[in-house]
């Protein structure tokens, strides 16, 4: 019989700084088995993390008691033994970064556990490379991507060859193949016996998982087979839960084709399924159209933008060269590309964060090379969410941080006390409306703690503090990254809606679907210069050449490709769910006609 090696016993825990004072785990009993590979899962702020950070002992219950490897996470004397046993990556991972270079970041932990140097060099160098940031090994961590970070972050926890490792969404900012890459590196240290924890919002991740925990409100909804929770789609449903894409797709088919066999959870079991089912005899395969040529101008133009960081020094590094960009007015332009790429760099730029080294920037009626041009001239014209949103939190609660940005630009206009009374209720109706885009009801969060929030309520208080500002182009990093399926369905739906209404769209995402949901242009960057250039059908009609650039095509147009390349009579351009679920009907009234 296994042994567990985490045991949670009628575990209840309240933040002590909570002003409800309401428990996010309550009364919550499980055990995991040394050697198991567990996936959590839940909407936002249902206690994934929380309970997370009590497996390792970084939060104590406030009743009821955890056993990490047979200790007690409650006993000081217990801790040092507990954090070499298990190994953490954190939601925020820049927040467990504490060296100067990556190399010696890494080599943190087993520094402190006082190893030979000769094990310390080849344990960092077996992690790194393990992660794929050898090559950035001197490098300083507050020059990397997001991504990197995480990765960094994840070399670092693997240094110390923990028996068991958590992760807190660890996956989150790496782009597809990098996820991909990810998941594989778990899979094989959970074979070499390592017990496996991850915090996931992709389906598709948990999918790996022999067992599913699901949250809601600190409790277990759901702890199961991969299999049997996926087969709960009622419950899943009620907690803003989704199946993973391929199996969303296999449900929708069941109607149309009801041989499709069930437990369906990948592309791979969906295509299998669909061709077993249906025979055609493969012909030649037509390519993909480029798509129409984008028009010039508009109202983002970017001309020869070129950036290096650390310029004149040793540590310089090219982040952007040469890049060329036309954005029109009421439309969506996606930025994709491998971490590190240089995205969050552009889109830093088109806000005036960072000015132009080289080339030119011009926003609407400004030009970003000016020095007259101040920030606030271009603030009312782009809002940045950032990639990190608690990183540009500047207030105590949701509403002051929502409200800071119209203060600032109401207080200038002045005026006596009545004016003043207006501002104030035009401001408050401003983060009333922002809060309604994103998600968040106004009476319940205004006064919650931005430090009390969950990740991806942080990202929805985030996006609302810009759009309270009411720009004309909103520039948006990663986000979706860190919401649950139904916050990640609402925030795309209201940023559909603002497109509808007059508001341009850059994004920058390694979520393929996101990119593919709101239609428009894209392009690809590699190690900062333009690689791809093209409408959202013709980019992602090529899945084998988007795998040079660690992308992959959303769901539905990889079953559509794998299809053709079966013989199956499918057109071009299909890029989402709904897509790919009207055009396979049509191939099945066909062929029985």
């Amino acid at each position: 019989m296994s042994q567990p090696f985490f045991d949670v016993q009628d575990v209840s825990f309240t933040y002590p700084e909570s002003e409800s004072g309401a428990a996010v785990i309550n009364h919550l009993s499980l055990r995991i088995d040394e050697g198991e590979f567990v996936a959590i899962v839940g909407a936002n702020g249902s206690g994934k993390t929380t309970f997370a950070r009590h497996l390792n002992g970084l939060l104590m219950p406030t009743t009821g008691k955890v056993l990490a490897g047979g200790l007690d996470t409650r006993e000081r004397n217990n801790w040092a033994a507990i954090h070499r046993l298990v190994g953490m990556v954190f939601q925020f991972p820049e927040d467990q970064i504490v060296s100067a270079t990556v190399e010696e970041d890494a080599a943190f932990g087993p520094e402190n556990l006082g190893l030979p140097a000769a094990v310390i060099r080849a344990r960092v160098e077996s992690a790194l490379e393990a992660v794929g940031m050898w090559e950035h090994r001197t490098h300083s961590p507050h020059l990397l991507s997001a991504g990197q970070v995480q990765r960094l972050a994840l070399a670092g926890a693997l240094a110390l060859h923990p028996k068991a490792v958590v992760f807190d969404e660890a996956t989150t900012m790496l782009d597809p193949v990098g996820r991909r890459r990810t998941m594989e590196l778990l899979r094989q240290l959970n074979r070499e016996g390592t017990t496996i924890v991850f915090v996931t919002h992709f389906m598709e991740e948990a999918a790996e998982a022999d067992r599913i925990l699901v949250f809601d409100h600190g409790q277990l909804a759901l702890d199961g087979s991969t299999q049997a929770v996926f087969s709960d789609m009622a419950t899943l449903s009620r907690l803003g839960l989704e199946l993973p894409g391929a199996a969303r797709i296999a449900e929708r088919l069941r109607e149309d084709y009801p041989g499709l066999p069930g437990g369906v959870l990948d592309e791979a079991g969906l295509v299998h399924g669909l061709t077993s089912l249906i025979h055609f005899e493969r012909g030649p395969i037509r390519q993909a159209s480029p798509g129409a040529r984008k028009a010039e101008g508009g109202i983002i133009q970017v001309e020869g933008l070129g950036h290096t960081y650390l310029a004149g020094t040793p540590l310089a590094y090219r982040a952007l060269d040469a890049i060329n960009l036309q954005v029109s007015e009421r439309t969506c332009h996606g930025l994709a590309g491998s971490t590190g790429s240089g995205k969050s760099t552009l889109l830093q730029h088109l806000n005036g964060l960072l000015r132009p080294q080289q080339g030119t920037v011009r926003i609407g009626p400004y030009n970003l090379n000016d020095p007259k041009v101040t920030i606030k001239d271009i603030v009312q014209w782009v809002g940045l969410v950032f990639q990190n949103p608690e990183m540009s939190f500047f207030e105590y609660y949701v509403g002051d941080e929502i409200a800071y940005g119209p203060r600032q630009l109401l207080a200038e206009r002045g005026g006596g006390k009545a004016a003043k009374a207006v501002q104030r209720t035009q401001i408050r109706e401003r983060v009333r409306e922002a809060m309604n885009l994103v998600g968040l009801d106004f009476e319940a969060y205004k006064d919650r703690q931005t430090s009390l929030l969950s990740g991806g309520e942080r990202r929805k208080v985030a996006l609302a503090s810009i759009l309270a500002l009411k720009p004309r182009i909103l520039a948006l990093d990663e986000p979706t990254a860190g919401l649950d399926p139904a916050s990640r369905r609402a925030i795309m739906g209201n940023l559909a809606s603002l497109m509808q209404n007059g508001m341009t769209l850059v994004i920058a995402s390694h979520q393929m679907e996101v990119l593919a949901d709101l239609g428009g242009w894209i392009t690809v960057l590699k190690h900062g210069r333009q690689a791809l250039d093209g409408s959202v059908e013709a980019v992602f009609d090529q899945p084998e050449g988007l795998g040079e650039f660690n992308l992959e095509p959303p769901v539905a147009a990889r079953v559509a490709y794998s299809l053709r390349q079966s013989g199956w009579p499918l057109p071009f351009g299909i890029m989402t769910e709904d897509g790919l679920a009207t055009s396979l009907k049509a191939v099945k009234e066909a062929a029985h006609e």
